[in-house]
């Protein structure tokens, strides 16, 4: 449905008396598409991402109520994909991280580009835009800022550099949002670490789900990847600009340095600004070292040489879109070459089409891509049993889980709450806290 602004607001008018109400206007009974306002007695107001679900037509949360001030907790547009209709119709100030300031600029321009050449409404325009670019206020790790009557800090989140957790102290509760999250580390972050609170907003996007030991699913990554060279093919490696995509790119120089590496599509932008701010990237200079080694594609004539590389890895990382469309028009006449799927494919998507049908649209038809298709579990979200003892060790009164489906949020409450009160939001319903 297209979003249309200043009529779906469905935020309640009451004031809070006590404790904290929390009111999803997205995310909250479904992965990403993610806002979410926190109010108390004290007036205080605030939302924390607001984002856009990118596929065709987008798919919007409900429209926020007038807010002063919104935390975006990392660059990923299901995030940050709304942040310039907040500006441009709420005069909302911005915080986030220095990287995630730096890095709206490369989303929001993308998602701008794409739904012009894609044609479907966008609920911003280009005024928005560079408003938004104008309105962040920027915070380290670890420094209290305050927002009305309400302190909060950053910490980090894992999932990707400049990705923030966020401490809220109010007057009557402390209060931690996760944002996306991984406890563990991967090649370019540090994982996050526990915080005692106690109201606990947890993503659980893989709820139910435990991941393979990420050494050995890199391990059969790079396993693939070279049986897929050895018998004269191309390994075609779909991936998301910012994470995905430079993970993958660290795994291949660290075990295979002989394997000519392509790199293309947005992922080149956003890699230079991490560059940028070094101080985000877990090992910097194992980054640098990386970025000489691949070769990045900058025109047609670069795209053709990748060709005839051992490895192409870009986006889209679902195969909606982007260069990767491109090159398998071209690959998947060869049955040598290959699809390396490094991550979740969500239902309607490309990559969901092609694993489950070998077919995938190509310049707006539904076309045979009959390759060897793999995937692996790559994931910078953490799994099911990081999640509980994430949780355990934040030893909260309240547990609410967002972002994950419904099985995903069964799978986590029946675990954890005989330990904690499990609350399970809904979109549009008001949760009270106390």
């Amino acid at each position: 449905m297209l979003y249309t602004p200043g009529r779906t607001s469905s935020y309640p008018k009451d004031p809070v008396e006590s404790g904290l109400r929390a009111f999803f206007l997205g995310g909250g009974n479904e992965v990403g598409n993610v806002g979410c306002i926190l109010e108390d007695r004290t007036g205080t107001r605030l939302l924390i991402d607001y984002g856009l679900l990118p596929s065709n037509p987008p798919k919007y949360p409900s429209e926020c109520p007038p807010v002063e001030h919104a935390i975006m907790t990392h660059s990923h547009i299901d995030h940050i994909g709304m942040a310039p209709w907040l500006v441009g119709h709420h005069g909302v100030t911005l915080h986030g991280s220095r990287l995630t300031a730096k890095l709206s600029e490369i989303m929001w321009r993308d998602t701008y580009k794409v739904s012009s050449i894609e044609g479907y409404p966008l609920a911003w325009d280009r005024r928005d835009l560079d408003e938004a670019l104008g309105s962040w206020e920027t915070h380290e790790l670890g420094e209290w800022f305050e927002i009305g009557a309400w302190r909060c800090r950053f910490h980090r989140a894992g999932h990707i550099p400049g990705a923030v957790m966020v401490e809220i102290e109010t007057p009557e509760l402390r209060v931690l949002w996760s944002g996306d999250m991984d406890t563990r580390s991967t090649p370019n972050t540090l994982g996050a670490r526990p915080v005692v609170c106690d109201v606990l907003f947890l993503e659980g996007t893989y709820g139910g789900r435990e991941h393979p030991p990420r050494a050995e699913e890199e391990s059969r990554f790079v396993r693939k990847v070279q049986s897929i060279v050895d018998r004269g093919g191309v390994a075609m490696v779909p991936a998301f600009a910012s994470g995905r995509g430079q993970d993958i790119l660290r795994i291949l120089h660290r075990e295979a340095p002989h394997l000519e590496v392509h790199y293309d599509g947005m992922g080149t932008r956003v890699t230079l600004d991490w560059m940028e701010h070094p101080d985000f990237i877990r090992e910097v200079a194992g980054l640098q070292k990386t970025w000489r080694w691949c070769r990045r594609v900058s025109s047609k004539s670069d795209r053709k040489k990748a060709l005839d590389a051992d490895v192409i890895v870009t986006t889209s990382g679902m195969l909606d879109g982007g260069p990767v469309i491109w090159y398998l028009n071209r690959l998947r006449h060869s049955s040598a070459n290959g699809v390396l799927l490094t991550g979740y494919q969500a239902e309607g998507s490309g990559g969901r089409m092609l694993l489950e049908r070998r077919k995938l649209r190509i310049f707006g038809r539904i076309t045979p891509v009959e390759l060897e298709v793999d995937q692996f579990t790559l994931s910078n979200h953490a799994g099911h049993s990081e999640l509980c003892s994430f949780a355990r060790d934040c030893a909260p009164k309240h547990l609410v889980i967002f972002h994950a489906d419904q099985e995903a949020r069964e799978a986590l409450s029946e675990e954890i709450a005989q330990e904690m009160k499990v609350h399970l939001p809904v979109n549009g319903t008001e949760l009270r806290l106390s």
